[in-house]
């Protein structure tokens, strides 16, 4: 059996107030292609399947159109829910759908429950692990301890392994999660420190107070774990690893290849998995530099018709520099400054700096400081002059005015 592993499709997901529809439409549709010209059986996309928990119009239609290609090509489809899923809009008739093929499992009583499909050698329980929140869990299994992600999944996993017991033959799980190998090294597909696997910034926290790690040991029994939340692809073992996100979703995964893992079950279980790359619609750039050697610099021509962001070294925070950079980069989207000269900071308090100096001296330190070292022009010192010299002319009249009023 042929499965095309995929997770955190994040159908409706904007990126820096940009629309995505377009471009997963388009890198759905191709995955769609390779279901068909690879013969795939199967493919798998373990949760976030849509970005929010009121998904648009457009993110229902574009989901429906995505996965009526793929059964068209030829493979059923398994999904699960994630934490930026409603488990009850994504489940929302999925008794009527599992008759075309298309198995969605999103309530917790349907963890252990496996989607079973056959080839040549037999069956294939696939089990669904929707996203298990362990304070709306605690209620439904009162004798078991889910206070964290850890327990609440190796519950879950306790369950798969008695009902596979029984069943029998090969086996298939999807989860959600953060799963890390305690004792060992996770081995990144794209050679990465193992640390950047888990930094990216557009990932939601599974618990309110932070990370919530599940030992990779949980899932011990299956032959291969689909595992979803991490956006970059990565390897925990040969047997559990994470796909990623089908498009990019943030400057952090610049570089990082698109695709899913092609999982090959044979008679004995797990045979072969390769990576299987899916088309980046736009690339991103990260680039560095003064705003004058970006808008000139040839070096970055080939940048020209990515996403950018782009990182400014200029002393001072050059004036409409998004403006500018968008005459050059079109697609330019976030813009910070990290100036390469930082000036030095006074120990004094505000107070005694300001103490012997002039209105117009307070003024043009407020600019140096806000500025990085760089104080006001001559024509701004002009401004600020004339502007201090007409308010204390004012306030002259006025204090003239309530003397003689006095009197």
């Amino acid at each position: 059996m042929l499965i095309l592993h995929t997770s955190d499709w994040h159908v409706g997901r904007t990126f820096h107030g940009h629309s995505t529809l377009a471009a997963l439409d388009e890198v759905l549709g191709a995955l769609a292609v390779e279901v068909r010209e690879r013969a795939i059986d199967v493919v798998v996309v373990a949760g976030d399947i849509f970005d929010s928990a009121v998904p648009s119009r457009d993110s229902y239609e574009l989901l429906a159109r995505a996965l009526g290609a793929i059964r068209a090509a030829g493979a059923s489809v398994i999904l699960t829910s994630g934490n930026h899923d409603s488990a009850t809009r994504l489940g929302f008739q999925s008794e009527f759908a599992a008759f075309g093929g298309v198995h969605v499992i999103a309530r917790p009583e349907q963890h252990d429950k496996p989607v079973t499909l056959g080839d040549e050698h037999g069956p294939v329980h696939f089990y669904g692990i929707p996203y298990l929140e362990p304070a709306l869990l605690r209620g439904r299994y009162p004798d078991a301890v889910l206070r964290t992600h850890a327990q609440t999944l190796g519950f879950a996993m306790d369950n798969v392994r008695a009902d596979l017991a029984e069943r029998g033959g090969r086996s298939v799980v999807l989860s959600h999660c953060f799963a890390v190998n305690v004792g060992g090294d996770t081995q990144l597909a794209d050679s990465e420190p193992a640390e950047t696997a888990f930094s990216d910034d557009v990932v939601r926290d599974i618990t309110a107070g932070g990370l919530d790690l599940v030992p990779l040991a949980t899932f011990d029994g299956p032959d291969y774990v689909a595992l979803g939340h991490i956006h970059g692809r990565s390897v925990l073992t040969e047997r559990a690893r994470y796909s990623g996100a089908p498009v990019h979703y943030s400057f952090n995964e610049a570089g990082k290849p698109r695709g899913g893992w092609l999982v090959e079950l044979g008679a004995d279980g797990l045979e072969q998995v390769e990576w299987l790359p899916l088309p980046v619609p736009r690339g991103l750039s990260v680039l560095t530099g003064t705003l004058d050697e970006l808008l000139t610099d040839a070096a970055y021509a080939p940048a020209e018709a990515d996403w950018v962001r782009a990182v400014l070294t200029d002393r001072s925070r050059p004036l409409d520099a998004m403006r500018k950079l968008q005459q050059r980069f079109r697609w330019c989207a976030d813009l910070a400054h990290q100036p390469s000269e930082v000036a030095a900071a006074s120990g004094a308090s505000y107070a005694e700096r300001i103490k012997t100096k002039s209105d117009a001296e307070i003024v043009a330190g407020f600019l140096e400081h806000v500025r990085n070292g760089d104080g006001a022009s001559d024509a701004e010192l002009e401004i600020l002059t004339e502007v201090i010299a007409t308010n204390e002319a004012a306030r002259s009249g006025e204090l003239a005015a309530a003397n003689g009023g006095a009197a």
